[in-house]
C-alpha cells in the first residue's frame, strides 16, 4: 500500500521488491490491484541522499513484464503469512514544473523534497500538510507514478535512487489513502528482498532456490538478480502504520 493524491476504492496485493544495488543505489519494484474513479498520483517516499536532483532517481519500464512478481512467487513452495518489523518510520513563485518521464503506462516524476509537490498537477498533489502529520520525512524525496481511473492490476512500477541509508533495505509501504494519516492500517503485503545474506529475524523466509529458475531476469533490466537468493515476507492484517525498514547482516 501506499500514498494516494485522490480517493482509491480498493486496493490489494501489494507486492514489492527491493536490493542494494551498485554505486550506493536501492532498486525497487512496486505492484498492486487498484479501484479508482479518476485519475491520481501514488506517492512512494523514499530516503535520498541529501541534495539528489530530479534527474537522481532512475525510472525502469516493466511493462513487458506483467507477470514478474508472479515468477517471483514460485520461488517460494508455499504461501506463508507472517509479520515484519517496521522501521521507525518553500513553495517558489514561478518555480518551473517537475521533469515528467513515460514509463510504460505510466507518467512518473521524481519529487527531490516536500515543498517541490507544487511543482506538479495540482490532481497528483497530497493535502497540504499532511507530511506535517508524519514525522520523520523531511528530508526525503517522493517517486510520484500518475494512474489511470481503472480496476484491475498495474504493471510494476520500477526505479533505483542514490539511499541515504546504507546497509538497510527500505520498503515504502506508510498509508495514505483519504488525506489522513492513521497510527494503524490493514496490510496486503508481500515484500521480496534480495541479497547476498538475507535478514536474520522478523518473518523472512528464504527461496530454495535461484532466480534464474523461475524468474526472467533479463526483462527486469538487472533490477533481479540471477544468481542471489530471494527473501519474501508476508504481511496481512493490521498493523503499525509505517514504512518497513530491513538491516542487513555485513559480509
Amino acid at each position: 500500500m501506499c500514498c494516494f493524491s485522490r480517493a482509491v476504492e480498493e486496493v490489494k496485493n501489494t507486492r514489492i521488491f527491493a536490493r542494494l544495488g551498485a554505486k550506493g543505489r536501492q532498486v525497487l519494484v512496486y505492484q498492486m490491484a487498484l479501484e479508482a474513479k479518476e485519475d491520481l498520483a501514488m506517492v512512494l517516499p523514499i530516503p535520498v541522499v541529501k541534495g539528489t536532483g530530479e534527474d537522481g532517481v532512475t525510472f525502469f519500464d516493466l511493462s513487458k513484464y506483467a507477470g514478474l512478481f508472479a515468477d517471483l512467487a514460485l520461488l517460494f513452495p508455499m504461501p506463508k503469512s507472517a509479520g515484519g518489523p517496521f522501521g521507525e518510520v518553500s513553495r517558489g513563485v514561478g518555480a518551473a514544473k517537475l521533469k515528467v518521464q513515460s514509463v510504460g503506462a505510466y507518467d512518473a516524476s521524481f519529487v527531490p523534497r516536500v515543498a517541490d509537490f507544487s511543482r506538479l498537477d495540482e490532481r497528483f498533489r497530497l493535502p497540504a500538510g499532511v507530511w506535517d502529520e508524519v514525522p520523520g520525512y523531511a528530508d526525503f524525496g517522493f517517486a510520484v507514478f500518475k494512474l489511470k481511473a481503472g480496476h484491475g492490476e498495474v504493471h510494476p512500477m520500477a526505479f533505483a535512487f542514490p539511499t541515504a541509508t546504507p546497509g538497510q533495505v527500505f520498503f515504502p509501504t506508510l498509508h495514505i489513502h483519504d488525506g489522513e494519516v492513521h497510527d494503524r492500517e490493514v496490510f496486503d503485503h508481500t515484500l521480496y528482498l534480495q541479497a547476498e545474506r538475507g535478514p536474520q529475524r522478523g518473518g523472512w523466509e528464504e527461496s530454495p532456490g535461484l532466480p534464474v529458475t523461475r524468474v526472467k531476469c533479463g526483462l527486469t533490466h538487472g533490477m533481479v538478480r540471477p544468481e542471489q537468493h530471494v527473501y519474501r515476507n508476508v504481511m496481512r492484517g493490521k498493523f503499525t502504520n509505517g514504512d518497513v525498514v530491513v538491516d542487513l547482516p555485513a559480509a
